[in-house]
């Protein structure tokens, strides 16, 4: 007898700076996510595509919920939202250190839920003792009494393998809904923009990681090379000096370590050239963020 095919959508939401990126990766196994240690660095639901022969799970990465203060936050929450209502498997991700009330409205929809919810405890590698576990878990509980609880540290792969083993458990029986050999939904040139992104946050402090988007104009592939030519745009002026830096310098590092990580994502090598621009206050201008896709 034939084993049904098991398909469906897992979604990982959660406040910002749990680490929702790093599990989605470890779950995938490939780096999909951008990792920074900086919160709001997924802007965009992403998507993680795992197949076997059995089955086929479709990850999707959430940007972390917040409260808005502009209109690029308020597409980032609707995003998030939207995931609890288009899944099959519902990854709350939480970590050790944070408070259960933040987001309080957003934990009570979770509650609501009628689909199996796994309540990921990450970060547990900093917990002092057993007995400090079982009060956090205790708390959680109490929150989202449905909900099973897998105590994590997706840096360290610890309980990620039980906890995939469990999703696996719980897919429903459904054809495949992507080809067998995709890894992502998002085109090859979003993962080229993620990367320039993250670099960015890495390099820059304050507001100016927030305040760039980055828009791949160019995307020349041969056989062993890719010719990349990208824009950052950001808000005012000042941002562009800064973001430049002194001779340059400062972009210059940025688009070195962006080649490093983009010719190791596509194994090619890779020819990249950065230019920056000032598109004024584009995180409220609604015309802007559909251009830049927050907006269908």
């Amino acid at each position: 007898m034939n084993k049904q095919h098991k398909a469906g959508f897992v979604n990982i939401v959660g406040n910002p700076n749990v680490g929702k990126s790093t599990l989605m990766n470890d779950l995938v196994g490939e780096r999909v996510s951008i990792i920074t240690s900086k919160a709001q660095t997924t802007r965009h639901r992403i998507m993680g595509i795992v197949n076997t022969d059995d089955y086929q799970i479709v990850f999707s990465d959430t940007p972390g919920v917040l409260s808005p203060k502009y209109k690029l936050q308020e597409s980032m929450l609707q995003q998030s939202e939207g995931a609890l209502t288009d899944a099959d498997i519902l990854l709350y991700v939480t970590d050790v250190v944070e408070d259960p009330e933040k987001n309080a409205e957003f934990l009570a929809k979770v509650a609501k839920e009628k689909i199996p919810v796994l309540l990921v405890i990450n970060k547990i590698d900093l917990v002092k003792d057993q007995a400090q576990l079982e009060e956090i878990v205790e708390k959680w509980r109490s929150r989202l009494p449905n909900a099973e609880i897998f105590p994590t540290s997706a840096k360290e792969h610890f309980n990620v393998t039980n906890l995939m083993a469990r999703i696996v458990e719980l897919l429903p029986e459904h054809a495949p809904y992507f080809g067998k050999d995709a890894l992502t939904d998002r085109p090859a040139r979003f993962f080229v923009t993620e990367i320039i992104r993250e670099k960015i946050l890495l390099n820059y402090d304050k507001e100016i990681p927030y305040a760039t988007e980055v828009i791949v104009e160019k995307f020349e592939e041969k056989e062993h090379s890719i010719h990349i030519m990208a824009v950052i745009y950001v808000e005012r002026d000042s941002q562009k000096g800064i973001l430049i830096g002194h001779g340059g310098k400062m972009l210059k590092r940025v688009g070195m370590e962006a080649r490093k990580d983009i010719e190791t994502f596509f194994g090619k090598s890779v020819y990249l050239e950065l230019f920056v621009k000032v598109e004024d206050n584009w995180r409220n201008r609604e015309n802007k963020l559909r251009a830049f896709g927050y907006i269908e």
